[in-house]
């Protein structure tokens, strides 16, 4: 155990000292004379290095531990290889996970999504990581910066011996002259080397390039930065990376942001028998050459969250959208990835009939997507009260929309009118014959009761049918905070050169009676160092080899 106390020279140091922050004198016994200090932090006193520390010191310590951040960032590469196993759900909508990753992967994928590895990027546990990593670089850099820059901003001129006889470099000699006239002489060759220099009778303090320890602080807060980004990514309107449906003809909102979107029209051109390879040919499959949709971009100036009134837009730009050509507008950017050429439903206009009589009520327009929520009929009223895209029942027999694509849609009414009960009745409807005969449609009405097959809904003609020929698959992509990003990227690299190109250089002299002693330290790179320190002393007339300074050689 480290005992620290007052210093020969008068100073007191703080527990954990391990040089004197005065003079530089080793506060602890070793065994070894000859042994170099440990200079890494020049000997100072850290929080984390305290004899009893409290609870807030432990919680301190833990995270102030390069171990501990080393475990955190490997067990979070380990979970960010886990969630590229499978696509994430966040990148996709209109889909039920529940089912999607067992049908496409079987029971490995079942495994993966009851894991909760399908959105491990926005998972508590995954997020928890970051913001500990995120801790662990603040903590470990004020633990170690500020006392640091403590001593380096307050170092004294005049060493003790064995803080000079202990560095790496040393080198003991007499001198002939005068010692003070000797430091000044030393100090000027020193400051054409680019030094900064401090003398104090015939002691030297010279050093230069400090800015290089604070490298690996500055690669800390571009650290910062980068996780800052990334979890703030997950804030509404900073991030999106989704796929969306865009029907030809139809102008469709994109969520989370007040920008709409208009397939104005979708092309797609495929290879020719004489353009495909030998090996294509034998398959007979049908290969596109190209798929691309005109897009309209608009953007809402007005009414954009009112749902009684229509949005106000307002056209910013046209584009062709292709593969590896996206649309680009203020950080959005909608990437052409799929489309499907299958006739779906856009609207229908039923019409409403007395089955006991075969009177006709007269038709209203029903729109799959955007449906109004009431309707007059008639003598009736109809009151739209759920609609489900894509039909189905679940295990409870319970109906739910298994994608928001109307691949089988169904409109749930309640009527009222002549002959019906006050609070209405329950009606379901089926625009598509197949979903009537497949859902049996009848049948599900019976059950409801109240109409006592009076009323029918029906499409009479295939001119009351509107459909929608093709249909777009977008993937939209918006990241405000990848400024940021590249941002706390550049303050890591800054770092990096920082602390690679750079390397903090420090001398230290005395004369005492006539015999100089002379100690160096360097961050890294010793044989400049070494080279630098012959080079002053040939200049003063101290011609030795540049091995002999290496602490252990001969000094004579």
């Amino acid at each position: 155990m480290i005992k620290n106390t007052k210093c020969e020279c008068g100073h007191q140091n703080r527990v954990g000292t391990v040089l004197c922050e005065a003079c530089g004198k080793p506060l602890y016994e070793i065994s070894n004379p000859d042994e170099l200090l440990e200079m890494r932090y020049d000997g100072v006193a850290r929080r984390s290095q305290r004899s009893n520390p409290n609870f807030i010191d432990k919680i301190w310590n833990f995270f102030s531990s390069v171990k501990v951040a080393i475990y955190l960032i490997i067990i979070t590469l380990i979970g960010a290889i886990f969630g590229t196993i499978f696509e994430q759900e966040s990148n996709f909508v209109n889909f039920d996970p529940s089912t999607f990753y067992k049908e496409k992967y079987g029971a490995i994928g079942d495994i993966y999504y009851n894991l909760g590895l399908s959105h491990t990027y926005e998972s508590w546990w995954f997020v928890l990581l970051l913001v500990m990593i995120g801790a662990s670089l603040v903590i470990c850099s004020l633990d170690r910066v500020l006392p640091l820059y403590k001593a380096l901003s307050k170092q004294k001129i005049h060493k003790h011996m064995q803080f000079l006889t202990r560095q790496k470099i040393v080198y003991q000699g007499p001198i002939h002259g005068d010692a003070a006239q000797w430091v000044l002489q030393a100090a000027a060759v020193l400051k054409k080397k680019r030094y900064r220099v401090h003398v104090e009778h015939d002691a030297l303090l010279a050093e230069k390039q400090r800015f290089s320890r604070w490298g690996p602080y500055v690669i800390h807060i571009g650290l910062i930065v980068f996780l800052l980004a990334v979890l703030f990514r997950g804030l509404p309107g900073l991030h999106l990376d989704k796929h969306y449906w865009f029907p030809e003809g139809e102008i469709t909102k994109i969520p989370d942001t007040k920008m709409y979107m208009k397939n104005e029209k979708f092309t797609v051109e495929y290879y020719t028998e004489d353009e495909m390879s030998e090996e294509f040919r034998s398959t007979g499959k049908i290969v596109p050459k190209l798929f691309e949709t005109q897009v309209t971009l608009y953007e809402c100036t007005a009414d954009c969250d009112d749902p009684s009134r229509e949005p106000q837009l307002t056209e910013v730009k046209q584009h062709a959208i292709r593969v590896n050509d996206p649309l680009n507008f203020k950080g959005l950017k909608a990437y052409q990835f799929d489309y499907d050429l299958t006739p779906k439903l856009r609207s229908v206009q039923p019409m409403l009939v007395d089955k006991v009589t075969g009177e006709q009520y007269g038709k209203f327009k029903l729109e799959m997507t955007n449906p109004e929520r009431n309707f007059d009929v008639g003598p009736y009223t109809l009151e739209l009260k759920n609609k489900f895209m894509d039909f189905s029942l679940n295990e409870q027999g319970q109906p739910i929309s298994k994608s928001k694509d109307p691949n089988a849609p169904a409109f749930l009414f309640v009527i009222k009118g002549p002959d019906l009960p006050e609070e209405g009745s329950q009606y379901i409807y089926f625009p598509k014959q197949i979903d009537k005969e497949r859902f049996q449609q009848d049948s599900i009405n019976e059950k409801l009761g109240g109409l006592q097959n009076k009323l029918v809904l029906d499409v009479i003609g295939m001119e009351d049918v509107d459909f929608i020929q093709s249909s777009s698959y977008l993937n939209i992509r918006i990241d405000r905070a990848m400024p940021y990003v590249w941002t706390g990227l550049g303050i890591v690299m800054l770092g990096l050169i920082m602390g690679f190109y750079w390397q903090h250089r420090r001398i230290w002299l005395r004369i005492d009676g006539g015999v100089l002693t002379l100690g160096g330290h360097t961050t890294k790179n010793w044989f400049g160092m070494r080279r630098e320190v012959a080079s002053l002393l040939k200049v003063m007339g101290i011609d030795v080899e540049e091995k002999s300074l290496d602490n252990g050689g001969n000094r004579s």
